[in-house]
């Protein structure tokens, strides 16, 4: 049977068989309720506390800052609500880029709740144009959270963080940054960065899959958006998923170790895919700011419309080659993208995205090429 060649790793990427291993104990042994008093709560409340402090100090934050979820939707949506119904908030900034996490939230809360929503401008590079952000900051005296991803799940800009939180600080802003796509991929130390909040995601890194984190800054005293027992201190109800949060910090010790050398392997992976489809495939484009802020791990490849190229990600399935349309959670459907919609109206061209991973080679982007030859 031919080998499957999986380039589809902003929607989720394989568990490190590291992790896997460190898990493991605590699916069979360590199988005790955080919450009991004996020895194996105590064992498995030690385990999660060992995490937090792990994940903690990787990302330059307190212990008591970081909080276990099930994953970045649910973190998301916990500081979005936080920001509007702790912090006061009466209007949110956001862009038509984000994840559906973020804009089927805000949504929601202006439709539901009479909350004021703006979206900033998006220049065509795909980029947030901070000088509208600016001047939208400054149009109203009423408290604003501002929401902005730092990178694109679909065309991998990179938002400037420190740019975005100073104009926050500035106009007293909440500033809540969906960083999915960069936590263990990018280096952080949050106490220097003007940030609110922040989440993770365990499974885009090497990790389980239904684990995340929000970081709280200790600025700010919210309440539990899960309401019921006193679990992660009062702040997410829920017996914990010990296995996941383990996982969590095992993946995220992993990533921050090897970043340097993976970073540098997977960014050749990327441009050489992108140097391959020029020479190889008549009139293709790139979306975002390819060679630029752009995350190493993401290329978003526009092909011109055609009969052929109009089921391409079908075809490219049916030959064992995984890519996506557009977003992580609507990899091969074609649904149409709104990042892409957003930076280029009224487009003409089919939109692939592949997204790499170490595990990734160059033999598997040659195949994906010679692939796309016969396909179009």
């Amino acid at each position: 049977m031919q080998t499957r060649v999986y380039f589809d790793n902003a929607a989720t990427t394989p568990l490190d068989p590291e992790v896997l291993d460190a898990m493991m104990p605590f699916f069979t042994s360590h199988f005790g309720n955080p919450s009991s008093i004996y020895s194996y709560g105590r064992e498995t409340k030690m385990a999660v506390e060992n995490a937090r402090k792990t994940v903690a100090k990787i990302l330059g934050a307190h212990p008591a800052e970081i909080f276990f979820t099930s994953g970045g939707t649910e973190s998301t949506n916990t500081a979005i609500h936080a920001a509007i119904f702790d912090l006061g908030c009466k209007r949110i900034i956001t862009s038509p880029l984000e994840h559906h996490a973020t804009l089927h939230c805000v949504e929601s809360l202006h439709q539901q709740n009479g909350i004021d929503l703006d979206f900033v401008k998006v220049l065509p590079n795909g980029h947030i144009d901070l000088n509208d952000l600016e001047r939208q900051l400054s149009a109203s005296d009423k408290k604003t959270l501002v929401t902005l991803m730092h990178a694109n799940n679909e065309i991998g800009n990179i938002t400037d963080i420190n740019a975005v939180g100073e104009l926050c600080k500035k106009y007293n802003a909440v500033f809540n940054c969906d960083t999915v796509q960069t936590v263990g991929h990018f280096p952080f130390h949050l106490h220097s960065m003007p940030v609110d909040f922040i989440n993770g995601a365990g499974h885009k890194f090497h990790g389980p899959k239904g684990v995340g984190i929000i970081y709280i800054s200790e600025r700010n005293k919210i309440r539990p958006f899960i309401q019921g027992g006193a679990q992660e201190r009062n702040m997410r109800a829920g017996t914990e998923n010990i296995y996941g949060i383990v996982g969590f910090a095992k993946a995220l010790e992993l990533a921050t170790k090897n970043h340097d050398a993976d970073k540098e392997y997977i960014s050749g992976l990327k441009m050489y895919l992108m140097q391959q489809l020029k020479k190889n495939i008549e009139g293709v484009s790139f979306n975002g700011d390819v060679e630029g802020r752009s995350l190493y791990t993401v290329l978003s490849v526009n092909f011109p419309k055609t009969e052929k190229s109009e089921m391409i990600l079908f075809n490219l399935d049916i030959n064992n080659i995984c890519a996506s349309g557009g977003s992580a959670c609507s990899s091969g459907a074609d649904v149409g993208s709104h990042v892409i919609a957003a930076i280029k109206p009224g487009n003409d061209f089919v939109t692939v995205r592949f997204s790499f991973s170490k595990n990734n080679t160059k033999a598997e982007a040659d195949t994906v090429v010679e692939k796309l030859k016969e396909l179009i």
